[in-house]
């Protein structure tokens, strides 16, 4: 990174829990003076953001009105140019279904160095949260991260190879078109009993998620109604969470603790007395008087 030239940071903010940003990643936000935040960034990441800062929000998510990308990529260059520090927030990791290449090659291409602060991708962590690991040598030897959502024009996974490649498939973007890649991944010959998971929202207070088969996970997101952001897994490695699990791979939608526990209930107090009244509310009223005093 050349010191005279402008510079833009890729920053990944992980799957939402603030707690999981990597400390280089706060150290950039805290720098910045210009953030501009995707809509798959929780907004607890926003508490490490001077107050000075300029937050702009460009959300993009599919099925919802997005900010062009042409757009997002000449408003990090114009913003770099005036001297600003950018960072360009995205769920995730910038590089893994992120556009992070994409807008490092039209930073480079105007003149603007790029620094790109890695992640945790929804990929690992949504399936790790419902108790998920993505690899397990007793039953798969890798995992295959794949887009369930294809630009216009573009190319789609080859259904039929990864159906026969015995490897976990983790799906981002899949839940609106799962009907179209689980029929695929069946037509290429994977067993409609293969065990798939759905997890909406990981991390997040709303977090939930939903244990079913390969065959009836079209059935079950519709009737569910699990919708964005959510991942998809389908593979054996399912059935490690399924084991404690009533009911295995039929279980209900199961909402997933919170990171943060509630605190414990404290026991029942006497209420305080009319003196012990007055004598709390006196500083109060004292503080409100030299208020209207100023």
């Amino acid at each position: 990174m050349t010191p005279s030239r402008p510079c833009v940071t890729l920053l990944g903010a992980g799957p939402g829990d603030p707690e999981l940003l990597t400390i280089k990643a706060v150290r950039a936000l805290r720098r910045a003076t210009v953030v501009l935040v995707d809509d798959l960034a929780g907004d607890g990441v926003l508490r490490y953001v001077r107050r000075s800062a300029r937050v702009i929000h460009v959300g993009k998510r599919g099925g919802c009105t997005s900010t062009p990308q042409a757009f997002i990529d000449r408003l990090m260059v114009s913003e770099a140019q005036r001297g600003e520090r950018v960072v360009r927030v995205k769920g995730g990791d910038p590089f893994v279904f992120g556009r992070g290449g994409e807008e490092a090659d039209a930073l480079r291409a105007a003149g603007i160095d790029v620094e790109v602060v890695h992640g945790i991708t929804a990929g690992i962590a949504a399936p790790a949260a419902a108790g998920i690991p993505v690899t397990d040598r007793r039953h798969v030897p890798g995992v295959a991260f794949v887009t369930g959502h294809v630009r216009e024009g573009g190319t789609e996974p080859d259904w039929a190879a990864l159906a026969r490649s015995g490897l976990t498939f983790v799906v981002y973007m899949g839940v609106a078109r799962c009907a179209d890649w689980a029929g695929a991944l069946m037509a290429g010959g994977l067993h409609p009993s293969t065990p798939a998971a759905v997890v909406q929202h990981a991390t997040l207070a709303p977090q939930r998620w939903h244990l079913t088969r390969l065959g009836e996970l079209a059935a079950d997101v519709s009737r569910l109604g699990l919708g964005s952001p959510a991942i998809v897994v389908v593979g054996d490695v399912v059935g490690v969470a399924t084991a404690g699990v009533a009911g295995a791979a039929h279980a209900p939608l199961t909402p997933v603790p919170s990171p943060r526990a509630a605190p414990p209930a404290r026991a029942a107090r006497r209420a305080p007395s009319a003196r012990a009244r007055r004598a709390r509310a006196a500083p109060a009223r004292c503080a409100a008087s030299r208020c209207r005093r100023a």
